[in-house]
């Protein structure tokens, strides 16, 4: 009698359900990692609008702060930046970060002459991120755990 070569289909049975059990495990650690770093580049896009705001400030005082995020930037996404630098264009963020969205977060800004704010919501909540983030002019982080919200009045609590 001959031995037959190969697996049998128990063995290969048993091969598939470790390797499922191994995915259902893995899977919900990797989406964790996905939001926590997609929250940390959340956090330092809203620094780098805080620098951009009081850079643009400083350049334009007779504009104030940039009314929305596009003065920031370039003027687009794929945009070069003009030579030299206007308040309509000021190239202090980059394009990606100017149009909006980023890392799986939409990003806002609104300023006046006097003062300004930014946030930093997740574009799907739970999936992208869990929290949201805002600063205004005093250039402190704060986190807003869950969904959007259009004010940072200073009562949420700063990032340690």
């Amino acid at each position: 009698m001959q031995k037959q070569k190969g697996f049998s289909l128990i063995e290969l049975l048993i091969v598939v359900a470790i390797i499922l059990i191994i995915a259902a495990i893995a899977i919900p650690n990797l989406l964790r990692a996905r939001i926590a770093a997609n929250e940390a580049s959340a956090v330092a896009s809203i620094r780098t609008v805080n620098t951009a705001m009081i850079s643009y400030n400083s350049a334009y005082p007779t504009v104030g702060f940039a009314a929305t995020l596009t003065p920031l930037g370039p003027g687009g996404i794929t945009t070069a930046c003009p030579t030299p630098p206007t308040s309509a264009a000021s190239c202090l963020i980059d394009g990606q970060l100017a149009s909006g969205t980023k890392s799986g977060y939409r990003f806002t800004a609104a300023g006046t002459a006097g003062s300004y704010a930014a946030w930093g919501t997740p574009v799907t909540l739970n999936s992208t991120g869990v929290n949201s983030f805002c600063s205004i002019q005093d250039a402190v982080v704060r986190k807003i755990p869950g969904a959007a919200t259009t004010t940072c009045a200073g009562t949420e609590a700063p990032l340690q």
